[in-house]
Protein backbone atom coordinates (compact mmCIF):
# COMPACT_ATOMS: atom_id res chain seq x y z
CA UNK A 1 0.00 0.00 0.00
CA UNK A 2 1.18 3.55 -1.01
CA UNK A 3 1.60 5.93 1.72
CA UNK A 4 -1.52 7.77 3.16
CA UNK A 5 -2.03 10.53 5.36
CA UNK A 6 -4.25 11.17 8.57
CA UNK A 7 -5.62 14.05 9.94
CA UNK A 8 -5.04 13.62 13.35
CA UNK A 9 -5.18 15.80 16.75
CA UNK A 10 -4.99 19.24 13.65
CA UNK A 11 -2.26 17.62 11.86
CA UNK A 12 -1.41 15.29 9.30
CA UNK A 13 0.08 12.05 10.18
CA UNK A 14 1.85 10.00 7.39
CA UNK A 15 1.47 6.71 7.49
CA UNK A 16 2.28 3.20 5.49
CA UNK A 17 0.80 -0.13 5.65
CA UNK A 18 1.83 -3.54 4.47
CA UNK A 19 0.71 -7.24 5.13
CA UNK A 20 -2.80 -8.27 5.91
CA UNK A 21 -3.79 -10.20 9.48
CA UNK A 22 -3.82 -9.04 12.72
CA UNK A 23 -2.56 -5.21 13.40
CA UNK A 24 0.68 -3.91 15.03
CA UNK A 25 1.68 -0.72 15.07
CA UNK A 26 5.28 0.25 14.70
CA UNK A 27 6.45 3.25 17.06
CA UNK A 28 9.66 4.98 15.79
CA UNK A 29 12.16 7.08 18.50
CA UNK A 30 13.74 10.46 19.02
CA UNK A 31 14.54 12.12 15.20
CA UNK A 32 13.48 9.32 13.58
CA UNK A 33 11.17 8.37 10.71
CA UNK A 34 9.26 5.46 9.36
CA UNK A 35 11.57 4.52 6.98
CA UNK A 36 14.59 3.57 9.87
CA UNK A 37 11.73 0.23 10.49
CA UNK A 38 13.61 -0.71 6.90
CA UNK A 39 14.63 -4.24 8.11
CA UNK A 40 11.18 -5.08 10.34
CA UNK A 41 8.21 -3.70 7.85
CA UNK A 42 8.38 -6.26 4.98
CA UNK A 43 9.04 -9.33 7.08
CA UNK A 44 6.51 -8.76 9.67
CA UNK A 45 4.01 -8.03 6.92
CA UNK A 46 4.37 -11.55 6.39
CA UNK A 47 2.50 -12.57 9.32
CA UNK A 48 0.70 -9.23 10.34
CA UNK A 49 -1.19 -6.04 8.99
CA UNK A 50 2.02 -3.84 9.35
CA UNK A 51 1.91 -0.13 10.16
CA UNK A 52 4.95 2.37 10.24
CA UNK A 53 4.72 5.74 10.41
CA UNK A 54 6.31 9.15 11.25
CA UNK A 55 5.48 10.77 14.43
CA UNK A 56 4.84 14.44 14.74
CA UNK A 57 7.64 16.35 14.32
CA UNK A 58 8.91 13.69 11.70
CA UNK A 59 9.79 12.36 8.53
CA UNK A 60 6.37 13.31 6.13
CA UNK A 61 4.36 13.92 8.90
CA UNK A 62 3.84 18.28 10.22
CA UNK A 63 5.91 19.53 11.71
CA UNK A 64 3.77 21.82 14.02
CA UNK A 65 6.00 24.20 16.73
CA UNK A 66 3.79 23.57 19.45
CA UNK A 67 1.77 20.71 21.16
CA UNK A 68 4.88 18.57 22.19
CA UNK A 69 4.55 16.09 24.77
CA UNK A 70 4.47 12.08 25.24
CA UNK A 71 0.86 12.47 25.97
CA UNK A 72 0.71 14.32 22.59
CA UNK A 73 2.37 11.04 21.00
CA UNK A 74 -0.09 8.72 22.41
CA UNK A 75 -2.96 10.91 21.21
CA UNK A 76 -1.41 11.14 18.09
CA UNK A 77 -1.47 7.08 17.81
CA UNK A 78 -4.74 6.90 19.49
CA UNK A 79 -5.86 8.50 16.39
CA UNK A 80 -4.39 7.17 14.01
CA UNK A 81 -5.76 3.99 15.02
CA UNK A 82 -9.21 5.39 14.96
CA UNK A 83 -8.39 6.84 11.35
CA UNK A 84 -7.41 3.20 10.40
CA UNK A 85 -10.66 1.73 12.42
CA UNK A 86 -8.21 -0.27 14.36
CA UNK A 87 -9.77 -1.03 18.23
CA UNK A 88 -6.92 -3.39 19.09
CA UNK A 89 -3.32 -4.15 18.25
CA UNK A 90 0.13 -5.15 19.16
CA UNK A 91 2.34 -2.13 19.00
CA UNK A 92 6.15 -2.25 18.93
CA UNK A 93 8.45 0.93 20.29
CA UNK A 94 11.94 1.15 19.72
CA UNK A 95 13.81 4.30 21.83
CA UNK A 96 11.64 7.47 21.84
CA UNK A 97 8.82 5.31 20.19
CA UNK A 98 9.08 2.69 23.22
CA UNK A 99 8.04 5.46 25.78
CA UNK A 100 5.25 6.52 23.98
CA UNK A 101 4.00 2.95 23.87
CA UNK A 102 4.45 2.49 27.93
CA UNK A 103 2.33 5.44 27.84
CA UNK A 104 0.23 4.62 26.04
CA UNK A 105 -0.79 1.03 27.13
CA UNK A 106 -1.04 3.25 30.72
CA UNK A 107 -3.74 5.38 29.15
CA UNK A 108 -5.73 3.24 26.61
CA UNK A 109 -4.72 -0.98 28.04
CA UNK A 110 -8.00 -1.52 26.37
CA UNK A 111 -6.50 -0.75 23.10
CA UNK A 112 -3.30 -3.06 23.30
CA UNK A 113 -2.52 -6.49 23.21
CA UNK A 114 0.73 -7.28 23.12
CA UNK A 115 3.78 -4.85 23.65
CA UNK A 116 7.61 -4.98 22.31
CA UNK A 117 9.67 -2.46 23.73
CA UNK A 118 13.37 -2.35 22.53
CA UNK A 119 15.98 -0.46 23.05
CA UNK A 120 13.94 2.02 25.57
CA UNK A 121 13.75 3.40 29.29
CA UNK A 122 11.16 4.81 32.04
CA UNK A 123 12.36 8.06 32.32
CA UNK A 124 15.72 10.38 32.47
CA UNK A 125 17.67 11.64 35.14
CA UNK A 126 17.53 15.68 35.38
CA UNK A 127 19.84 17.05 32.90
CA UNK A 128 20.30 13.66 30.57
CA UNK A 129 17.66 15.11 27.68
CA UNK A 130 19.36 18.35 27.73
CA UNK A 131 23.01 17.02 27.28
CA UNK A 132 21.65 14.05 24.14
CA UNK A 133 19.50 17.47 22.69
CA UNK A 134 22.52 19.73 22.47
CA UNK A 135 24.33 16.40 21.19
CA UNK A 136 22.11 15.95 18.60
CA UNK A 137 21.95 19.59 17.61
CA UNK A 138 26.01 19.92 17.12
CA UNK A 139 25.54 16.35 14.94
CA UNK A 140 23.05 18.25 12.58
CA UNK A 141 25.10 20.94 11.57
CA UNK A 142 27.76 18.32 10.13
CA UNK A 143 24.86 16.58 8.40
CA UNK A 144 24.20 19.88 6.35
CA UNK A 145 27.50 19.98 5.01
CA UNK A 146 28.94 16.10 5.56
CA UNK A 147 26.24 13.75 5.71
CA UNK A 148 28.48 10.35 5.73
CA UNK A 149 30.61 11.90 8.96
CA UNK A 150 27.05 12.74 10.26
CA UNK A 151 25.96 9.09 9.65
CA UNK A 152 29.52 7.69 11.30
CA UNK A 153 28.87 9.84 14.50
CA UNK A 154 25.91 8.24 15.01
CA UNK A 155 27.14 5.24 14.29
CA UNK A 156 29.81 5.13 17.32
CA UNK A 157 26.58 4.38 19.70
CA UNK A 158 24.21 2.93 17.44
CA UNK A 159 26.52 -0.39 16.46
CA UNK A 160 28.55 -2.91 17.77
CA UNK A 161 32.82 -2.24 17.22
CA UNK A 162 33.33 -5.15 15.38
CA UNK A 163 29.82 -4.73 13.45
CA UNK A 164 30.91 -1.01 13.16
CA UNK A 165 34.26 -1.96 11.29
CA UNK A 166 32.45 -4.66 8.81
CA UNK A 167 30.74 -1.78 7.75
CA UNK A 168 32.93 0.84 7.05
CA UNK A 169 34.98 -2.49 4.94
CA UNK A 170 31.92 -2.67 3.36
CA UNK A 171 29.92 0.21 2.81
CA UNK A 172 28.24 -1.34 -0.34
CA UNK A 173 27.16 -4.24 1.06
CA UNK A 174 23.47 -5.64 1.47
CA UNK A 175 23.54 -6.93 5.27
CA UNK A 176 20.92 -9.51 5.51
CA UNK A 177 19.77 -8.40 1.94
CA UNK A 178 18.28 -5.42 3.46
CA UNK A 179 20.25 -2.54 3.68
CA UNK A 180 23.67 -0.82 3.50
CA UNK A 181 25.70 1.94 4.71
CA UNK A 182 25.25 3.23 1.65
CA UNK A 183 21.43 3.10 2.03
CA UNK A 184 21.73 4.29 5.46
CA UNK A 185 23.34 7.46 4.53
CA UNK A 186 21.22 8.44 1.68
CA UNK A 187 17.88 7.99 3.98
CA UNK A 188 19.50 10.46 6.15
CA UNK A 189 19.18 13.20 3.99
CA UNK A 190 15.69 12.72 3.02
CA UNK A 191 13.18 14.28 5.22
CA UNK A 192 15.84 14.67 8.31
CA UNK A 193 14.98 16.64 11.36
CA UNK A 194 15.16 19.87 11.73
CA UNK A 195 16.55 21.69 14.56
CA UNK A 196 13.47 22.81 15.98
CA UNK A 197 12.10 18.68 16.04
CA UNK A 198 14.99 17.74 18.14
CA UNK A 199 14.11 20.78 20.34
CA UNK A 200 10.39 19.92 20.21
CA UNK A 201 10.71 16.21 20.93
CA UNK A 202 13.31 16.92 23.50
CA UNK A 203 10.69 18.54 25.03
CA UNK A 204 8.47 15.79 24.95
CA UNK A 205 10.95 13.43 26.44
CA UNK A 206 11.26 15.61 29.78
CA UNK A 207 7.34 14.65 30.23
CA UNK A 208 8.65 10.87 30.01
CA UNK A 209 8.20 9.12 33.31
CA UNK A 210 6.77 5.93 34.06
CA UNK A 211 8.86 4.34 36.60
CA UNK A 212 6.09 4.06 39.57
CA UNK A 213 3.30 2.82 36.84
CA UNK A 214 4.94 0.28 34.77
CA UNK A 215 3.13 -2.52 37.85
CA UNK A 216 0.09 -1.76 36.35
CA UNK A 217 1.06 -2.78 32.57
CA UNK A 218 -0.44 -6.04 32.82
CA UNK A 219 -0.32 -6.55 28.85
CA UNK A 220 2.19 -9.82 27.79
CA UNK A 221 5.21 -7.55 27.02
CA UNK A 222 8.60 -8.32 25.36
CA UNK A 223 11.41 -6.25 26.10
CA UNK A 224 14.13 -6.43 23.69
CA UNK A 225 18.03 -4.73 25.63
CA UNK A 226 20.82 -4.20 23.16
CA UNK A 227 23.98 -5.43 25.41
CA UNK A 228 26.32 -2.84 24.49
CA UNK A 229 23.56 0.45 24.21
CA UNK A 230 25.31 3.47 24.90
CA UNK A 231 22.68 5.49 24.52
CA UNK A 232 19.61 4.25 26.81
CA UNK A 233 21.01 2.37 29.25
CA UNK A 234 19.91 -1.47 29.89
CA UNK A 235 19.98 -1.36 33.94
CA UNK A 236 16.35 0.01 32.98
CA UNK A 237 15.75 -2.28 31.12
CA UNK A 238 16.31 -4.85 33.27
CA UNK A 239 13.90 -2.58 35.87
CA UNK A 240 11.74 -2.53 33.67
CA UNK A 241 11.07 -6.30 33.66
CA UNK A 242 11.18 -6.59 37.83
CA UNK A 243 8.32 -4.30 37.64
CA UNK A 244 6.26 -5.30 35.06
CA UNK A 245 4.96 -8.98 35.94
CA UNK A 246 3.94 -10.45 32.76
CA UNK A 247 7.26 -8.83 30.85
CA UNK A 248 10.22 -11.12 29.36
CA UNK A 249 13.72 -9.54 28.55
CA UNK A 250 16.02 -10.88 26.20
CA UNK A 251 19.54 -9.33 25.62
CA UNK A 252 20.77 -8.94 22.50
CA UNK A 253 24.62 -9.97 22.54
CA UNK A 254 26.97 -7.94 20.92
CA UNK A 255 24.67 -5.24 19.85
CA UNK A 256 24.25 -1.64 20.10
CA UNK A 257 21.22 0.97 19.88
CA UNK A 258 20.30 0.21 16.76
CA UNK A 259 19.71 -3.81 17.42
CA UNK A 260 17.27 -3.77 15.15
CA UNK A 261 19.47 -2.87 11.98
CA UNK A 262 22.55 -4.98 13.26
CA UNK A 263 20.46 -8.10 14.17
CA UNK A 264 17.42 -7.49 12.51
CA UNK A 265 16.66 -11.45 11.61
CA UNK A 266 17.61 -12.37 15.77
CA UNK A 267 15.41 -9.16 16.32
CA UNK A 268 12.63 -9.92 13.89
CA UNK A 269 12.23 -13.71 14.88
CA UNK A 270 11.80 -12.66 18.57
CA UNK A 271 8.89 -10.41 17.57
CA UNK A 272 6.98 -13.01 15.14
CA UNK A 273 7.36 -15.69 17.65
CA UNK A 274 6.27 -13.32 20.70
CA UNK A 275 3.09 -12.17 18.63
CA UNK A 276 2.42 -15.45 17.21
CA UNK A 277 2.14 -17.04 20.39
Amino acid sequence: MAEGYAQVNDIKICYEIKGDGYPVLLVIGFGGKKEDWIAQFDELSEYFKVIRFDNRGSGKSDHPTEGYSIDAFVEDTKGLMEYLNISKAHIIGWSLGGMIVQNFVLTYPERVNKIVLIATNYGFREGAVDWYKEMSLENLKKRETDPEAYFWDGALSGFYPTFRKEMKANPKKKFYGIWSVEDLIKESTINPPTPQDIELQAQAIKTHNTREKLNQIKNETLLISPSHDRSLPKSHMYEMNERISNSTLISIEKAGHNAVLSRAPEVNKLIIDFLKN
